[in-house]
C-alpha cells in the first residue's frame, strides 16, 4: 500500500495523526472543557498534545492559545523544539513562524501561540486565551499561583485546557481529578514501549516492580508512603512563595552531598540552598542536585555560594573525605567551606528536621518536586535508593537550626 503512493500522498501520510495514533491519543468527543493525560513516562504525552495543537491551529478553532511549562528551557525544548514538539509534528505547508524573543508562535492563518514559564506565574496575569497546554503540572515551582493565573485568563470562547503530566499527588491534581466536565486520559509506558530508544527501555525498566516505577512507568497517582518521615501534605502547609516581607536572611549555605563515581549508573550529588532568617524560620531556596563530575558539581556548588551570597558550603565527606574540599577549592580556593561527617544514621539526622517541619519551622520557596519526592518516598530499611537530595537537606537544616557553635559571633542579616 506504502509503496503505491504518490510523493505527496505519503508525505501527507507522514502527517496524518489519525493514522498513527493510538485510540487514547486522539482527543475526547463530547463537551469537555479540561483534557487530563496522566501517564508513565513516554507513553507519548508530548506528541499527543503537539498534535492536538496543530490540529486546533488547522482549523482556527482557538486563535489565541498559551504553552505553559515549568520553566522557560523546558517550554522551549520540549513542546516547541522538541522531538515530538510542534515544531517537529507540523507539516511544510503548515509550519509555524517561531519568535523565541517574542515568546510566540504564528501559523501562516494567523492563529498565534504564546509560551510561558510556569515559574513566573506573573507573566499569566492578565493574557486571555481560548486555549492552554500546561506541561508536567505537577512538576511546577510556583503551581497553585501560575495555575490559578492560567484559569483566570482561560476566557475567550469555548475554553479549553490540556494538562499533560505524570502524576505526583500535589493538591492541584487531585482536585482536577475530580472535577465536572474534566476526561481523564490514563496510560502506561508499556502502550509506547516499541517507539523508544533501547536506551530508555533498559534505564526505565529499572524501576519495574518498584514504587518509583508504578508512578513513572504505570502512571500511577500514588499517596502517602508509611514509615516515610515526610508527606506532601505536610510540605504544602509548610510551602512559601517566598521569604515574608520584612524578614531577614541572618544565614545561608549551600549543603553538598557528593557522589564518589560519575558514570550513568552513580547516584546524584545533592546540592540545596537553604537559610535561616531573623523570624527563627529557616527557607528553602532551590535544589541544584544532579549526576555530575565532581568538577560540574563543585562548579555548581561554588556557583550557587557565590550567586547566594552564602555564609558556607557544607560538606559530608564520610565517602569523600578530605577530596570533597579540595574538589571545591580547585574551583574557588577562598570560600567559606565546613566538612560534616556522619556519625549516626540517616533516620536519627533526619528525625530532628522532620520535627522542625512539623512544627511548621522550615519551608519550601514554591515546589521542589524531586526533592520532595525522595523526603516524602524514603523509608529507612525498606528504600532501594540513596536520598542524596535528601541528605544535603538534611546538612543544610541542621546546619542552620540545629547545630550550636561552642564560641560566640554575629551573624550577618541581610534580604532577599
Amino acid at each position: 500500500m506504502l509503496s503505491s503512493l504518490s510523493p505527496r500522498e505519503a508525505e501527507a501520510l507522514q502527517y496524518d495523526w489519525e493514522f498513527w495514533a493510538r485510540d487514547n491519543q486522539l482527543s475526547p468527543e463530547g463537551d469537555w472543557r479540561k483534557w487530563l493525560i496522566m501517564t508513565g513516562r513516554g507513553w507519548g504525552k508530548t506528541r499527543t498534545a503537539a498534535e492536538y495543537v496543530r490540529d486546533l491551529a488547522f482549523k482556527g478553532t482557538a486563535p489565541r492559545m498559551g504553552l505553559i511549562a515549568r520553566s522557560a528551557g523546558e517550554v522551549r525544548d520540549t513542546m516547541v523544539e522538541g522531538e515530538a514538539g510542534i515544531l517537529e509534528v507540523s507539516p511544510p505547508w503548515f509550519y509555524p513562524h517561531y519568535e523565541p524573543s517574542k515568546r510566540r508562535l504564528t501559523w501562516p492563518n494567523g492563529v498565534q501561540a504564546t509560551t510561558y514559564s510556569g515559574d513566573e506565574p506573573d507573566q499569566l496575569r492578565g493574557p486571555s486565551h481560548h486555549f492552554i497546554w500546561a506541561d508536567e503540572l505537577a512538576s511546577w515551582r510556583y503551581l497553585a499561583d501560575a495555575w490559578s493565573n492560567a484559569m483566570f485568563g482561560l476566557r475567550l470562547g469555548e475554553a479549553r485546557a490540556l494538562i499533560t503530566t505524570t502524576p505526583r499527588p500535589v493538591k492541584v491534581l487531585k482536585d482536577l481529578l475530580t472535577m465536572a466536565g474534566v476526561v481523564v486520559t490514563t496510560g502506561t509506558s508499556y502502550e509506547n514501549m516499541e517507539n523508544l530508544s533501547d536506551n530508555f527501555r533498559e534505564n526505565i525498566l529499572l524501576y519495574e516492580g518498584t514504587r518509583l516505577g508504578r508512578q513513572e512507568l504505570l502512571g500511577q497517582l500514588l499517596e502517602d508512603v508509611p514509615g516515610a518521615l515526610w508527606n506532601l501534605t505536610l510540605l504544602d502547609e509548610c510551602r512559601v512563595e517566598a521569604v515574608p516581607h520584612g524578614v531577614d536572611i541572618v544565614r545561608l549555605v549551600v549543603a553538598v552531598d557528593p557522589a564518589v563515581t560519575s558514570s550513568e549508573e552513580s547516584n546524584e550529588t545533592g546540592i540545596v540552598i537553604a537559610a535561616r532568617c531573623s523570624n527563627g524560620h529557616a527557607y528553602v531556596f532551590d535544589d541544584l542536585s544532579d549526576r555530575l563530575s565532581p568538577d560540574s558539581w563543585a562548579k555548581r556548588a561554588v556557583g550557587a555560594y557565590h550567586g547566594n551570597s552564602a555564609d558556607r558550603i557544607v560538606g559530608e565527606v564520610n565517602q569523600g573525605g578530605d577530596l570533597v574540599e579540595k574538589t571545591i577549592r580547585t574551583v574557588d580556593p577562598h570560600v567559606a567551606y565546613k566538612a560534616v561527617r556522619a556519625s549516626k544514621g540517616k533516620i536519627a539526622r533526619a528525625e530532628p528536621v522532620s520535627a522542625l517541619y512539623e512544627q511548621h519551622k522550615v519551608h519550601h520557596i514554591g515546589s521542589l518536586a524531586k526533592l520532595e519526592d525522595q523526603m516524602c518516598t524514603y523509608v529507612p530499611g525498606e528504600a532501594d535508593f540513596s536520598p542524596d537530595r535528601m541528605d544535603a537537606l538534611v546538612w543544610a537544616i541542621t546546619e542552620l537550626m540545629l547545630y550550636r557553635p561552642s564560641s560566640g559571633g554575629t551573624s550577618k542579616k541581610r534580604t532577599r
